[in-house]
């Protein structure tokens, strides 16, 4: 196991993991090496690393200048017209390695009774436009490999940053929301106490059950939605017990699901219609609550009377601002909200996709 640790922070290291490529590409040269084509093994070995040598060049001029330097800033024709600079003189290179320095020690002088010609062979390759193309496609190929393999490192770099971010962004929005719902809470355990009421160890279980769920419970970027559920019966039965016969309450729920969802999206808007509908209200006051399942979808829709002294506000609340924020984070473009009042009614229809 630690010899595996050892290795695997070993391949970590960027130095170890080009030598590696490098070392990758070698390797497929030798299998594909064909030795009928040499007058040796050695030679075609030797063939292949005069080529690898400018692949290595090319690779590590076109990563770390031009494309730095010009690629980057979008400067393209000054980008295209050094890189085919770039070529023009690695194929001059390569032909002048392989006519003046390789060829000639595997040339057979006896055989042909004269040495090799250097400069013929040379001046033959050098302006050939076939053999040029060719040759820098060869040239390029471990190039364009490693960008493959940075672009998508830096892809992958980008994503974990962004669902850093996200669990960031999530993280502190439902610190906002915690401390809001518990003060909405408190106040309504507060109440009770004030009128030394016989309920009050119910509350304080239930508000337990609740906060025990809120701080160990819904740390999972998705929870089980019957547990949403449990979530909202607990809060909804600590409201009746402040506000009694002065609200009716509607609650429908799906039997048990595997669905999930998001934590605190739905008593976020429940909270909202306690707190901006039935707290406001002197007469009689209603909320009614609907979750239903279909097939990929979670519709939520809860409908509340509104006081009608109450005075229009343009200010949204924090907590509809903060779960706005949490279904973009999470739901993307995937889910739709509709908020509505009218005929002294607030409605909200959201739906989401089951997770």
């Amino acid at each position: 196991m630690g010899k595996t640790k050892k290795i695997a922070s070993l391949i970590k290291i960027p130095l170890i993991r080009h030598l590696l490529f490098w070392l990758g590409i070698f390797s497929y040269f030798l299998i594909t090496l064909e030795a009928s084509y040499f007058r040796s093994y050695y030679q075609g070995l030797e063939s292949r690393l005069i080529l690898l040598s400018i692949q290595i060049i090319i690779a590590y001029c076109v990563l770390y200048i031009l494309i730095p330097y010009f690629l980057t800033p979008k400067k393209y024709i000054q980008f295209s017209f050094f890189l085919l600079i770039l070529l023009m003189f690695n194929y001059a290179l390569f032909v002048s390695l392989q006519e003046f320095w390789h060829l000639p020690r595997y040339f057979d002088k006896t055989q042909n009774n004269t040495d090799y010609d250097s400069m013929k062979g040379f001046l033959d390759h050098i302006f050939k436009i076939q053999i040029i193309v060719s040759k820098s496609v060869k040239f390029l190929t471990p190039t364009i490999i490693l960008l493959i393999i940075k672009f998508y490192n830096e892809q992958q770099r980008f994503l974990k940053i962004n669902e850093q971010k996200k669990a960031t962004e999530l993280t502190t929005l439902k610190h906002q929301l915690n401390p809001h719902f518990l003060f909405n809470t408190l106040n309504n355990l507060y109440a009770l106490t004030i009128e030394k009421s016989d309920e009050a160890p119910e509350v304080i279980e239930k508000l337990s059950e609740m906060l025990d769920y809120m701080l160990y419970g819904c740390n999972e970027k998705f929870v089980p939605l019957q547990k949403e559920i449990d979530l909202i019966k607990n809060y909804l039965a600590l409201e009746k017990v402040r506000y009694g016969n002065r609200v009716t309450i509607q609650l429908n729920t799906p039997e048990n699901s595997s669905a999930k969802i998001a934590p605190l999206i739905l008593l976020t808007f429940i909270e909202n219609a306690f707190k901006h509908g039935v707290s406001q209200e002197l007469n009689k006051a209603f909320i009614h609550i609907n979750i239903e399942l279909e097939e990929t979808m979670i519709y939520f829709k809860i409908e509340n009377s509104i006081a009608k002294n109450k005075i229009p506000s343009r200010k949204e609340s924090i907590g509809i601002s903060n779960v706005k924020k949490q279904l973009e984070l999470l739901y993307a473009d995937t889910y739709s909200l509709t908020i509505l009042e009218e005929n002294d009614n607030f409605n909200v229809d959201l739906k989401i996709p089951i997770k």
